[in-house]
């Protein structure tokens, strides 16, 4: 009804003067004039809260406060990294940290390759003739367990195992 009259008005009165009479803001009033609220319009924190969770559903947990505000305001809310923070942190959300690559064997050296014998043959006429093995380690509660398994490539039966714990003790042993 303010902004009505001073619209009306305006011809006679300078708008600050009439704004600080009726008690109003002249932003207040060019937002009225401008249809109004504004386009971008500002999210209160549990509506705000409602979207971090959406935004960290659909991708996983994989965006912290950084990535997740420049998320919100791509999708047209205005808010500060420090807003995001603060109800990321007042209500436990936290990005899941992806773990990095670790190569564990270098190909590229100038040592002597043995060769192939085998010829990518995997199918063998009898049993004993070709066999492979492969060894692996797996990270426990107590350390780095090493796993050695030899298999025979006729009938995929198992002819040897090892593991061995940090130390290279060995702690058991059936091969053939």
């Amino acid at each position: 009804m303010k902004y009505a009259w001073i619209d009306g008005q305006r011809n006679a009165y300078p708008l600050p003067a009439m704004c600080a009479t009726l008690d109003v803001s002249i932003s207040g009033y060019q937002a009225w004039k401008g249809g109004g609220t504004p386009n971008r319009k500002r999210l209160t924190d549990t509506q705000m809260l409602a979207l971090i969770r959406a935004i960290h559903a659909e991708f996983k947990g994989a965006y912290g406060s950084p990535r997740m505000a420049e998320e919100i305001r791509g999708r047209g809310f205005p808010v500060s990294e420090e807003r995001v923070e603060r109800l990321m942190r007042e209500n436990n959300i936290r990005a899941r940290h992806k773990r990095r690559f670790k190569a564990t064997t270098d190909s590229k050296h100038s040592l002597p390759v043995a060769p192939n014998l085998l010829e990518r043959n995997f199918m063998p006429a009898a049993p004993n003739q070709v066999w492979t093995a492969d060894l692996t380690y797996i990270w426990t509660t107590e350390g780095w367990l090493y796993l050695a398994v030899v298999l025979d490539l006729f009938n995929r039966e198992v002819v040897g195992c090892g593991r061995s714990s940090p130390g290279w003790q060995r702690t058991s042993s059936s091969m053939r």
